[in-house]
């Protein structure tokens, strides 16, 4: 109990990964006016009055609540969500995709045995590549599974995932006319094949179909006014107090707002954001596995026939 409770304010007043640091700036803004409204209020200049407050509590206060609230969180993370239930699928297809081709291409000479090793390492390239084209980064150290000869060709394409997705196809091709692979083993495998690059283009989607612009800026106005015009409805009942009141009310819907530009795009370096390295750390590793077993398994039989 003493443990849930320390985790759970340690994770309600941790900076690192939350939003605070970029919202402060604009609460700072918002609560600085309110104190502002405060001083010309007791002052006694006429600076509040019902006009003002029907523009907070009915008009602006409705379409900010709803705007934000339900479109601008749902839709980003919708795309958030999205784009891990298209990660899951890139996995699942590279693992399934990976293990068919251990099981069903013989290695009847030891130039097989490399290709095969050739291709499982193309398919963790293919999603270090992905990663790094969702994040509009160049060609790193990272696909240092891939041969020099294929690393320069990749430097070269726009599209380095659908380069090494067009290797990994030649190479089921020419297994099938080595009559290593049936006709019903190739379209299954080309099938897998298709739904990796599948989710290639569905995390592409997400990416380049950004919120619309206008209503990102109309959104934002909308904020400002809200936050410009609370002052002015609450400084009666508050009085000193309506800077932190307004500050507070601000960093509320500030931050949901930053929450919705935080996982709108799923792919980047945020703390927010998908763990694509551990996600492709683990899929690289499990292919090393099936590799490792594979090659164990053929050292048994080659044992037991001596």
């Amino acid at each position: 109990m003493t443990i849930e409770k320390k985790s759970w304010f340690a994770m309600a007043l941790r900076l690192q990964g939350s939003v605070v640091p970029t919202i402060f700036p604009r609460v700072l803004l918002c609560g600085g006016f309110g104190f502002l409204i405060s001083i010309l209020y007791y002052l006694k200049l006429p600076i509040s009055g019902n006009v003002l407050d029907n523009l907070v509590t009915n008009v602006v206060y409705n379409l900010v609540l709803g705007l934000l609230l339900v479109f601008r969180t749902n839709t980003a993370y919708e795309r958030f969500w999205e784009g891990r239930k298209s990660w899951g699928v890139l996995v699942v297809n590279v693992r399934n995709l990976a293990r068919q081709i251990q099981v069903s291409v013989p290695e009847a000479e030891p130039i097989d045995r490399e290709n095969k090793a050739s291709v499982m390492r193309l398919l963790g390239a293919f999603a270090i590549a992905t990663k790094l084209q969702l994040r509009q980064e160049p060609l790193n150290d990272e696909l240092e599974m891939v041969t020099p000869s294929q690393f320069i060709q990749l430097k070269n394409v726009k599209n380095p995932p659908l380069k090494i997705a067009l290797w990994i196809g030649d190479y089921l091709q020419q297994q099938h006319e080595r009559n290593y692979l049936n006709n019903n083993q190739l379209a299954a495998m080309n099938g897998l094949l298709d739904q990796i690059v599948e989710a290639l283009t569905s995390c592409e989607r997400i990416l380049e179909t950004p919120i619309p612009l206008a209503y990102a800026i109309y959104l934002k106005r909308l904020l400002l006014i809200y936050g410009f015009a609370l002052p002015f409805q609450i400084v009666d009942s508050s009085g000193w107090w309506t800077g932190l009141v307004v500050g507070i009310i601000s960093f509320i819907l500030f931050g949901i707002e930053e929450i919705g530009n935080e996982i709108e795009n799923p792919f980047g370096r945020n703390p927010n954001d998908l763990p694509l390295d551990e996600i492709c750390t683990t899929m690289i590793e499990n292919l090393e596995d099936l590799t490792k077993v594979q090659e164990e398994n053929l050292g048994e039989v080659l044992a037991s026939q001596v």
